[in-house]
């Protein structure tokens, strides 16, 4: 079944949201996994999962539910109740590697020779391929076509030869190339891993004698836990009934290879809710600070500032405070329209758009408007918008994107389209301009990133083809 989301059509797709908890009093999991999933649905809606176990129970008591669709649409009083165990992980899911099937839904549970895991994975890993084959000429079966089983295969065949799962996870960690945020339970056990580079968030946090790991710490505030820290890039850190442990192995491994630290650009720009924290960086401050940086490279006569919603309002409120025009909302976002069937022809997708926002022609009549958003990729959608205005009555639409063209694929886990469908690969600024009908056009400049984020080396591949790997 495919579906069509309007808001989405011409944006990057999310990654994928992990969450984990082990509650040592013995108290249900599933409730605070659930509430914390909930928190992270804005970075996978496709499908989603929970797996836990007793760990005062009986080794290899891994219970999961797992389905496609929405966290509130997968899982049920019924369904949570019937998860028993004080220690669990979920995802939600955007597929970047894999079709989007339930076979594909995590968490991943195995069963193998040592034992069980269930293991939870955010990012891509592109030298997955030669993993996989490596393994199924070791025999090992694959029942779906996702990285994450690779990973989660390799660990249940190192673990064959180590005397336990943290070292086991260690040496599949070596062998891993690409961005990933891996939380995992054994039987005992609640272990997260970062990537090296840093490219995809992972956090720690705590309630009471309760540890969770999460990729954002949004969702430690939806379980009401205290946020304790960021994961390190490289960081393998173990959860038990003794406390918390850190293993730092595979950061001096990559100290000494000298891999950079490469944190993804798009959490701050995009991905990342308003009220998270990711390395140090308040991603509502970040994107206030970008859409400073844009007025200040793209000033330009106008009447008010708006954003898309919701994208785009933190960094326009931003340019509105840098440049001294007004903020304020040109969009109505009915918040109670869904996914809906793939339209067909190009005239139902606007429909589409129509149905999920409408103008606020009383706010845009007869004015000049800054019209902020985060991304060009297709430019179908904001062009759309722009049309939209001007039916309602503004004289002129002046675009501003805060972030620079995009201009090249993601490998590790962001869904960048090929170049073919990014109109910046093709187009001039002035070509995009004309084509989605704006009277000028801003992009954020690349130099200007660090407006947003400090001194916290970025990946931005996306925009200057320097990938990490």
């Amino acid at each position: 079944m495919s579906f069509f989301d309007p808001e989405q059509e011409d944006k990057l797709k999310e990654e994928c949201g992990v969450f984990g908890i082990y509650n040592p009093d013995g108290s249900a999991a599933a409730p605070s996994i659930y509430y914390g999933l909930s928190a992270l649905q804005h970075r996978g809606q496709e499908a989603c999962g929970i797996a836990v176990c007793n760990t005062n129970g009986p080794k290899g008591n891994i219970t999961w539910h797992k389905d496609m669709g929405l966290v509130s649409e997968v899982f049920h009083e019924e369904s949570l109740d019937s998860l028993k165990g004080n220690i669990g992980i979920g995802h939600v899911r955007y597929s970047t590697t894999g079709a989007s099937t339930v076979e594909n839904a995590q968490p991943l549970v195995l069963n193998y020779l040592k034992g069980t895991l269930a293991l939870a994975h955010n990012g891509n890993i592109t030298n997955a391929s030669e993993l996989r084959q490596s393994l199924q000429e070791g025999g090992a079966i694959f029942r779906s076509t996702t990285d994450s089983e690779v990973i989660a295969c390799d660990i249940a065949r190192e673990r064959t030869r180590t005397s336990c799962v943290e070292d086991a996870i260690l040496q599949t960690a070596r062998k891993l190339k690409g961005g990933y945020a891996l939380v995992i339970i054994s039987p005992r056990k609640l272990i997260g891993v970062r990537d090296p580079l840093g490219l995809k968030p992972l956090c720690l946090g705590k309630r009471g004698d309760s540890y969770i790991l999460a990729s954002e710490s949004c969702a430690l505030t939806a379980v009401d836990a205290e946020f304790v820290r960021d994961i390190l890039p490289g960081e393998i850190v173990t959860i038990t009934e003794n406390g918390i442990k850190s293993d730092s192995r595979l950061i001096e491994e990559s100290k000494a290879a000298q891999i950079p630290h490469a944190h993804c650009i798009f959490e701050y720009i995009y991905f990342a809710r308003l009220d998270s924290t990711m390395d140090n960086v308040n991603i509502y401050d970040a994107r206030i600070r970008a859409g400073k940086a844009l007025a200040a490279s793209y000033p330009v006569e106008a009447d008010l500032v708006t954003g898309v919603p919701d994208s785009g309002l933190a960094a326009a409120m931003g340019y509105a405070q840098a440049c001294g025009l007004p903020f304020a909302l040109a969009f109505h976002k009915n918040s109670y329209v869904g996914r809906t069937f793939i339209k067909p022809t190009q005239k139902e997708r606007e429909s589409a758009v129509h149905l999920k926002l409408s103008v606020l022609s009383s706010v845009v009549k007869g004015k000049r408007l800054v019209l902020i958003d985060d991304s060009i990729v297709r430019g179908t959608t904001m062009a759309s918008l722009i049309r939209m205005l001007k039916d309602a009555g503004a004289t002129e639409v002046h675009v501003r994107i805060s972030s620079p063209p995009f201009l090249f694929p993601c490998y590790y886990g962001t869904d960048v389209p090929s170049n073919d469908q990014l109109i910046a690969s093709s187009h001039t600024a002035a070509e995009i301009c004309a084509s989605i009908g704006a009277d000028s056009l801003g992009y954020m400049k690349l130099e200007d990133l660090k407006q947003m984020t400090g001194d916290l080396p970025l990946c931005k591949a996306c925009f200057d083809s320097h990938y990490p790997v």
